[in-house]
């Protein structure tokens, strides 16, 4: 399994990181709002209760013997008892809006980040394996929704009770105040060094478990590649490989952790003994009550209880940093084709289409002067010209890595040129929307895609709004319908995930007929029948003749066979054209496309004369 790198992280912990994934989850900006003011409560009432405390230790605990020593008690326990129902109603608060805040915006950047991905270009999935996108789009969403909904509030928290335990503190003795908060500046050291080093740890961790799930992918997209190669050992080393990084690296980023809290709990408890150790002499003389040292005891444990928990807030945050560069990383990423404004504006984005507006699409294609090289690599098309009339059947031959897909996937607009123009209908396409063109469009792959669901439903995914009668009619136009109505089920066979429960030549039928539903005015056929049988490719082949009639088309096949009726074929070779007329014109040639049809034919004959053997030795034991 090849490992793909992705991007590197190095930006330092960043605010303005925080703030721009707020903005995304802004419809629960808020829940966040009233979750902060509800921990503020919280953390008033945590306040409130050692000075509560010191009163009674003060007033009630020394004249419990005297007479009316208890007096104002029951008004005493009301008062704490009003303080304990608000903290308990708000700890409910918050548990109902941290939970309510960490599932929403899981949901809504999951949600932004799947519109995303509808979006972007083929050209973006060229570069990025399927594994990465879905480590950000599960872990690293799960990551950054957990963070948001509870860490923020542990925040909230530990500001108002830093900042109201420090001025209760400066209230009542601001000479041993001073004292105790020596400590903070080299707690800011401490914590801006590890920061910097628990964050590159978690960054290895985020990206070696994006690695992990890639592998996960192939693994078991190439499940039966693996078996035939017998590469179990070989992959099961690879794997090891990266899994062993991951504990390594979260291995490092925990020990970090570890020692940083201690670290942090060692100072608080330093500045409490020396609050408990100052505040016991001045009792000794005098200098303070019994019930005040309490309470400075109280809020000097209080206040680096705060600190405590942030340091561990601000440790999480590193991981979740991590995760957040990731995700920011996809939810920014620029289309490499995008429509212009005044595009959008007449027609519509991809999301808000104005049909109205639509002109109708007749057919007429035109490359003029198209030059196109991928962003990494040799130019693939150079100075290439075609026209082609509305309703033409066009084939494109020519050995691997000639340009041939390249032409289509051009035609197609997922790709740009990098020079020259394409005009659809006498108009470069750049004039018009993606979805306008890519709505009259019919692709049909050399391995075809379906989904989970029924036969019906597959046909029905060009069409969301087609009757049971159209789905069946184009299954009927593609000779699909008499596999379909074997099936126990019939059209509402269930298919398995990505069409297991099919044979190959039955899901590209099927296929077919999804494309045909959608009566596309131009067709692309990239390599349809290659992987098929030749029965199935003589059904096929029947299906094409119906589904391209009428229609601008494009063949790419290795197949020759398959391209024989075309109205023009076109032989590319080095991103150019080097023949192109009808087949028998291109045979009283005797050019590149004569010695191609006559070396496979060849092969075809011979693996015919080789199979004769067997069939007829068959035929003489019946």
């Amino acid at each position: 399994m090849q490992q793909i790198e992705e991007r590197d992280y190095t930006q330092r912990f960043s605010l303005s990181l925080w703030r721009k994934l707020l903005r995304y989850a802004g419809e629960y900006n808020k829940d966040l709002i009233r979750l902060m003011l509800v921990m503020g409560v919280t953390a008033a009432c945590d306040v409130v209760f050692p000075l509560l405390t010191s009163y009674a230790i003060d007033h009630f605990v020394p004249n419990l013997s005297s007479p009316g020593g208890t007096e104002g008690l029951p008004l005493f326990i009301g008062a704490y008892l009003m303080v304990l129902v608000i903290q308990v109603i708000a700890i409910y608060r918050f548990l109902y809006l941290g939970g309510k805040v960490e599932t929403g915006v899981c949901y809504l950047i999951r949600k932004q980040a799947f519109r995303k991905l509808q979006e972007l270009p083929f050209s973006y999935y060229d570069r990025m394996p399927v594994g990465y996108l879905m480590s950000r789009m599960t872990s690293d969403t799960q990551r950054l929704g957990e963070t948001i909904g509870w860490s923020l509030l542990d925040l909230a928290w530990g500001a108002v009770m830093i900042v109201a335990s420090s001025v209760t503190m400066f209230l009542l003795n601001w000479k041993m105040t001073l004292v105790v908060l020596l400590v903070v500046p080299p707690l800011a050291v401490v914590s801006w060094w590890f920061q910097q080093k628990i964050l590159h740890a978690y960054r290895a961790v985020r990206k070696t478990n994006s690695q992990i799930t890639g592998a996960f992918n192939e693994g078991i997209m190439g499940a039966k590649t693996t078996k035939t190669l017998v590469r179990e050992e070989k992959n099961m080393a690879e794997f090891t490989a990266l899994t062993h990084e991951m504990k390594r690296s979260a291995v490092r980023a925990a020990s970090l952790s570890a020692v940083y809290l201690p670290i942090v709990m060692s100072l608080g408890s330093i500045a409490t003994a020396y609050a408990l150790w100052k505040g016991g002499q001045q009792v000794l003389i005098g200098g303070m009550t019994l019930g005040i040292l309490q309470v400075f005891v109280n809020y000097t444990v209080q206040f680096f209880e705060p600190i405590r928990n942030i340091a561990g807030v601000f440790a999480e945050m590193q991981s979740a940093q991590a995760a957040a560069e990731r995700v920011l990383t996809l939810l920014e990423t620029e289309p490499d084709i995008v429509d212009t404004p005044e595009v959008e504006a007449e027609f519509g984005d991809n999301f808000h289409p104005k049909k109205e507006n639509w002109p109708a699409l007749v057919g007429d294609v035109e490359f003029s002067h198209v030059d196109f090289q991928y962003q990494e690599g040799e130019k693939v098309l150079t100075d290439f010209n075609l026209k082609v009339k509305a309703g033409e059947t066009i084939a494109l031959v020519g050995p691997t890595g000639a340009g041939k897909s390249t032409v289509v996937n051009l035609i197609c607009r997922f790709y740009e040129p990098t020079a020259g123009e394409i005009k659809i209908d006498g108009v470069n396409y750049k004039e018009r929307s993606q979805l306008w063109l890519q709505s009259n469009l019919g692709y049909v792959l050399q391995e075809p895609r379906l989904f989970s669901g029924t036969i019906r439903d597959n046909i029905r995914y060009a069409r969301l709004d087609a009757s049971d009668e159209e789905v069946e009619q184009a299954a009927q136009m593609v000779n699909a319908e008499p596999f379909i109505l074997k099936m126990q089920k019939g059209y509402d066979t269930d298919v398995g995930e990505g069409g297991s429960r099919l044979s190959t030549g039955e899901k590209q039928l099927i296929s077919f007929a999804r494309a045909i539903l959608a009566d596309p005015r131009i067709f692309v056929l990239d390599e349809a029948t290659s992987s098929v049988d030749t029965q199935t490719e003589q059904i096929i082949q029947q299906a094409i003749a119906k589904v391209l009639s009428g229609r601008t088309s494009f063949i790419i096949a290795h197949r020759l066979s398959t391209v024989r009726t075309a109205d023009r074929i076109l032989v590319i070779d080095g991103g150019k054209i080097q023949e192109m007329g009808t087949h028998q014109e291109l045979l009283r040639k005797k050019g590149a496309y004569y010695k191609l049809y006559t070396n496979q034919f060849q092969e075809e004959q011979a693996m015919e004369i080789l199979g004769r053997p067997g069939e007829e030795k068959h035929e003489t034991e019946s």
